[in-house]
C-alpha cells in the first residue's frame, strides 16, 4: 500500500554540487582576507619605523643611576625630546661620551641634568652648590654627595651632568666626561615601561 507523497524506486536526493560562481566568491574572498592580512602588516611595519625615529627602547645596565633606575630596568628614550623643547634641570638623559668599551665602540651613558650653560656648579660639604645654593636632592641613593669639586662655570652648548648614585657614577665631575655638549646628547629618558611594578612617567 502506498502514501500520498511516497516515493518508489527512486534514490535518496543528492545534494548539489557547488557552482562556479559560489566557488569562484570564495576565492575571492580568501584573496580579499590575504590583502587585507598583507595590509595590515605594512601599516603595522610603517608605524613602527615611524616610532623608531623618536623613541628608542633602552635596557639599564649599570648601577650609576640608583636609586631611581636600576640594572634590566626597561626605558623609553626620546629621540627628538631637544628638537622640540630645552634641556632644563632634572631630566635624565643618554649621551655619547668619550668613555669606550672593550671593542673600542663609544659608550653610551645615562645620567641627570645638574646644571646649564653659564651655572656654577660648586661640591662642598656632602652637596651639590649650583650658583651659590645647595640642591635638595630626594632622587640620590644616599642622599649625600661626598666628593669635593671646586666651583666651576659651565660653558655654553654644554651641561654638567651626574648620575644619582654618587659613590659609583664616572660623571661631569672627572675629566673622563666632563661637562657634556649638546649634540652628544641622543635623547631624553621619558618612560619606564619595565618593570611592571615601576612603569610609569620619569
Amino acid at each position: 500500500m502506498l502514501y500520498e507523497n511516497e516515493i518508489v524506486g527512486r534514490d535518496a536526493p543528492r545534494s548539489e554540487e557547488p557552482s562556479a560562481e559560489i566557488l569562484s566568491e570564495k576565492k575571492q574572498g580568501a584573496a580579499k582576507g590575504i590583502l587585507l592580512f598583507v595590509r595590515d602588516i605594512v601599516i603595522a611595519f610603517v608605524v613602527l619605523i615611524l616610532v623608531l625615529q623618536f623613541v628608542r627602547p633602552t635596557l639599564i645596565f649599570e648601577t650609576s643611576m640608583e636609586n631611581t633606575l636600576h640594572p634590566q630596568d626597561y626605558v623609553f628614550l626620546a629621540k627628538q625630546a631637544y628638537a622640540f623643547g630645552e634641556v632644563e634641570r632634572g631630566d635624565i638623559v643618554v649621551f655619547k661620551s668619550m668613555l669606550v668599551d672593550e671593542h673600542g665602540v663609544s659608550k653610551n651613558l645615562i645620567k641627570r641634568v645638574i646644571g646649564l650653560p653659564g651655572d656654577t656648579i660648586e661640591i662642598k660639604d656632602g652637596a651639590v652648590y649650583r650658583n651659590g645654593e645647595r640642591l635638595a636632592e630626594p632622587y640620590t641613593k644616599d642622599g649625600v654627595t661626598l666628593s669635593m669639586m671646586a666651583p666651576i662655570t659651565i660653558p655654553g652648548a654644554s651641561y654638567f651632568v651626574m648620575g644619582d648614585n654618587r659613590e659609583v657614577s664616572l660623571d661631569s665631575r672627572s675629566s673622563m666626561v666632563g661637562c657634556i655638549a649638546e649634540d652628544a646628547i641622543v635623547g631624553k629618558v621619558f618612560f619606564r615601561l619595565f618593570p611592571l611594578s615601576s612603569a610609569g612617567k620619569l
